[in-house]
C-alpha cells in the first residue's frame, strides 16, 4: 500500500524508491553536499549565488484551496494552472488523492510535486493535488483503506467516492481555465483513492487510471496473501506511516530502528505478531493492532476489498501493473476484472509491464535487478499508452492511438502484445503435473504410477524468501534466482525436460495440491520458475557478478495457509496424516519459457519473513505462544487418484 511514491533516487535516477529510502538517501547526499563545500568545490557557491530555473514553475501558479465535503469537513487541495489561461486556454483537471503529503505547505513553493512525472508535465493539465481526509493539513478523521459505504444513510454520510465527487464538483465550477473534464490517477494507495472516485462517477468525471491499486488490501495485495500476512513489507511502513508527529507539516518521520541489517534474524528473535507489536510498538501504532485484531476477520477483511464497489462507474478506465510488483500486482488484475464485469459499455483497459512497484513512472523500466528486458518499457508506457489515454478521453483528442483491451509484456521474449481480452481468447488451459523424480510433465500420472514426497518444515529454520540482507522486501525478489532454496531439504523441485520448442503462459494460474501435514496447520508456498540453459550470457553491466548459467529466474510465487482452503471465514485444522486437497489462484503471468530452458516448480511451506510463520498448530497464528511452534512433516502427493499440478493457459505458438 504503502511507501508507494516513486521518487528518482540520487544516486540512480532509474530506480524508483520508498518514501523511508529517500529519507536514507537525503542523509547521504547532504554528506556528499558538506565534503563537496569542505574541499572548497567553488561550483556550489557560484550555483547558490546563481539559482537554477525551474521549468515548472516558470509554467505553472501554484494555489491552495480548502474544499469543503458534504459534513463540513474542509479537505486541503493544492491546484497548479497554468500561465496562460488567463489568455482564454483551457485545460483538463488531472486530480491525484493522496494520504502521503503535499510538503512544502506554503503557496510560495511552486516547484513540480513529486507525485507528476515528465510525461503529465510537459503534456499540460490542471494538476490538482489532495490530501485526503483526515491526513496532514485536511481536516476530519483518517482510516485505512476506507470501506466503501453502497448505501448511504443520510445526505452527510461520506466515503472516498463521496469526498472524490465533491472535490470534483467544487474544481469545476471554481477552478479557472478547466475545459470541464476531470481525469484521476495515482500509484498504489493513491491507486485504490483513484479507483474509490470512479464509483458513482461524477458527470465531469471523464477519465481514470488506477495504477498498482491497493484493491483488496486483506486478499493478495498489501497485507494478506492467500491467508499469510506480509510481514516484513508491512512491519516498517507502519511504523514510519502512523509515527505520532508533533507538526506533521512540517516534520518528517523517522526509519524504524531494527538493531541489525538482517531482517531474518530481527522477525525470528520477535516471536508473534502480537509479541513484535507489544515489543516495539506498545500500542502506539492503532493499524497494526486493527490488523493483529481483525486480520482473522473474513467480514473485517471483506470491507477492505474496494473491487466488490466498482459500480456506475462512466469514465474510462485504464488499470496498470507491473508483472514484478511485489505489493500491488493482484490489485490491478482484480480492479480490472471487476470494472469490466460491473460496467459493461465503457472502456475498461488493461496495461502490464515488466516492473516493479510503480516502476512505471521511475526510469526506463529495461531491467529489474539481473533480468534485462533490453526494451526501455517504461518510457514506452509513458508516450504510446498512458498519455495518448488521457488525450483522447480528456482533450477530446480523436487522433490518440486507440487502446486494445490489454496491452501487456510478454517476458522471456521481450515483447508487447495487444490483446482483443484477457486473458487471450486462445489460450488453452493445461496442467504442469508432478511426477516422480523431481519431473514435470503436461502428461497426468498414469494409474498405478507415484507416491508422495515428503519434507520437515521447522518453523524454528524457516525457507527464507531472498538472499539479500535486508530489513525489508527488495523488489529483486520477485526475479531472484531461487537457487538458493532448490538445494534446502524442505524445498520440493519439480522441472521439465529441456524445452523443445518456446512455452508461452499467459493468464492466472493455479495450484491444485494433494498434501498431508503431521500438524494441523500448514502454509503451502508454490512457485514458478524459469530455469536458464547452461549457456545464458551473464548480464551486462553485472556489478553483483550474477552467474546466469541455470538461473532461476522467480516468474511468479504465491502461498495458502492452510486454515484458509475453504476461505477466509471458514478456518478449519487438517486432520493429521490425511490427504486434503488444497488450491488457490496466483496472479496472472505473460511468459514465454524459451526453446532449451526447463519449467520449474518449487513447493515449501514457509516464505520468511516475507510472511510470517505458520506455527503448523491450529490456533490465533497473531498470538501464538513459542510452545504452538512446531515441526511437521509435509507430503504432496503425486498419485493418478491424488495428483498435484499446476493449472495454466498455454497459448499456442507464435
Amino acid at each position: 500500500m504503502m511507501r508507494l511514491i516513486p521518487l528518482r533516487s540520487p544516486f540512480n535516477p532509474s530506480r524508483s524508491e520508498t518514501l523511508p529510502a529517500r529519507v536514507r538517501r537525503f542523509v547521504s547526499v547532504s554528506f556528499l553536499v558538506l565534503l563537496g563545500i569542505a574541499l572548497g568545490e567553488s561550483r556550489i557557491a557560484a550555483d547558490d549565488s546563481e539559482p537554477k530555473s525551474d521549468p515548472f514553475a516558470e509554467r505553472y501558479t501554484k494555489h491552495e484551496y480548502r474544499i469543503p465535503m458534504r459534513d463540513g469537513v474542509k479537505l486541503y487541495t493544492v491546484v497548479f494552472t497554468p500561465k496562460d489561461i488567463r489568455t482564454g486556454a483551457k485545460y483538463p483537471i488531472l486530480l491525484q488523492r493522496t494520504p502521503y503529503n503535499l510538503k512544502p505547505y506554503t503557496v510560495d513553493a511552486a516547484g513540480r510535486p513529486g507525485y507528476l512525472p515528465d510525461s503529465y508535465v510537459d503534456e499540460q493539465f490542471i494538476f490538482v493535488l489532495q490530501d485526503v481526509r483526515g491526513r496532514f493539513a485536511s481536516e476530519g478523521t483518517f482510516v485505512h483503506v476506507r470501506p466503501h459505504l453502497d448505501t448511504k444513510p443520510d445526505s452527510k454520510s461520506f466515503d472516498e467516492s463521496t469526498d472524490t465527487w465533491d472535490t470534483i464538483d467544487w474544481l469545476v465550477k471554481h477552478v479557472r481555465g478547466n475545459n470541464g473534464n476531470v481525469g484521476m490517477t495515482g500509484i498504489s494507495y493513491l491507486g485504490f483513492y483513484a479507483a474509490a472516485g470512479m464509483i458513482d462517477s461524477h458527470p465531469a468525471l471523464k477519465a481514470v487510471s488506477p495504477q498498482a491499486p491497493v484493491a483488496a488490501l486483506m486478499d493478495g495485495d498489501d497485507t494478506l496473501h492467500g491467508g499469510a500476512f506480509w510481514l516484513c513489507h508491512n512491519w516498517g511502513f507502519m511504523n514510519w506511516f502512523e509515527q505520532k508527529l508533533e507538526s506533521p507539516t512540517r516534520e518528517e518521520p523517522r526509519n524504524f530502528d531494527y538493531g541489525t541489517p538482517d531482517g531474518y534474524r530481527f522477525y525470528l528473535e520477535g516471536g508473534s505478531l502480537a509479541a513484535l507489536g507489544d515489543r516495539y510498538f506498545k500500542g502506539q501504532i492503532p493499524f497494526w493492532n486493527d490488523l493483529v485484531t481483525h486480520a482473522s476477520d473474513a467480514a473485517w477483511c471483506e470491507a477492505r476489498d474496494i473491487t466488490k464497489h466498482l459500480h456506475n462507474v462512466r469514465a474510462a478506465v485504464l488499470s496498470v501493473g507491473g508483472w514484478f510488483d511485489g505489493e500491488d500486482l493482484s490489485g490491478t488484475l482484480k480492479t480490472f476484472r471487476a470494472t469490466g464485469a460491473k460496467n459493461p459499455g465503457i472502456y475498461n483497459g488493461l496495461v502490464m509491464g515488466p516492473w516493479s512497484h510503480g516502476q512505471w513512472h521511475g526510469g526506463d523500466g529495461s531491467s529489474i535487478g539481473p533480468v534485462n528486458f533490453h526494451v526501455k518499457t517504461a518510457e514506452y508506457f509513458r508516450k504510446e499508452i498512458e498519455i495518448p489515454f488521457f488525450r483522447r478521453y480528456l482533450k477530446n483528442d480523436t487522433n490518440a492511438t486507440a487502446l486494445p483491451k490489454a496491452w501487456v509484456f510478454e517476458t522471456g521474449v521481450n515483447e508487447w502484445r495487444k490483446e482483443s481480452a484477457w486473458p487471450p481468447t486462445n489460450a488453452v488451459a493445461k496442467s504442469l503435473y508432478f511426477h516422480s523424480g523431481g519431473r514435470l510433465s503436461f502428461d497426468a500420472p498414469s494409474a498405478g504410477a507415484g507416491d508422495f514426497d515428503e519434507y520437515v518444515s521447522d518453523p524454528a529454520h524457516p525457507v527464507p524468501f531472498t538472499q539479500i540482507i535486508t530489513t525489508d522486501m527488495p523488489r529483486e525478489y520477485m526475479v531472484e534466482d531461487q537457487r538458493f532454496a532448490s538445494t534446502r531439504p524442505d524445498v520440493l523441485v519439480f522441472q521439465t525436460e529441456p524445452l523443445t520448442e518456446d512455452v508461452t503462459l499467459a493468464g492466472p494460474l493455479t495450484a491444485s495440491l494433494h498434501v498431508s501435514t503431521t500438524g494441523t496447520d500448514s502454509d503451502w508456498v508454490v512457485k514458478l520458475i524459469d530455469v536458464y540453459t547452461s549457456d545464458h550470457p551473464n548480464p551486462s553491466p553485472n556489478p553483483t557478478r550474477v552467474k546466469a548459467g541455470h538461473y532461476q529466474q522467480l516468474v511468479r510465487g504465491e502461498p495458502l495457509r492452510g486454515k484458509y482452503r475453504e476461505g477466509m471465514a471458514s478456518p478449519k485444522p487438517f486432520q493429521p496424516g490425511q490427504v486434503t486437497k488444497v488450491e488457490w489462484t496466483l496472479p496472472d503471468i505473460c511468459h514465454t519459457f524459451r526453446t532449451g530452458h526447463r519449467i520449474m516448480i518449487q513447493v515449501q511451506s514457509s516464505w520468511f519473513p516475507l510472511m510470517d510463520r505458520n506455527p503448523q498448530k491450529f490456533c490465533d497464528i497473531y498470538h501464538a505462544q513459542p510452545g504452538d511452534f512446531q515441526k511437521a512433516t509435509q507430503r504432496v502427493y503425486r498419485t493418478h487418484a491424488s495428483p498435484s499440478a499446476l493449472k495454466v493457459l498455454v497459448v499456442p505458438g507464435q
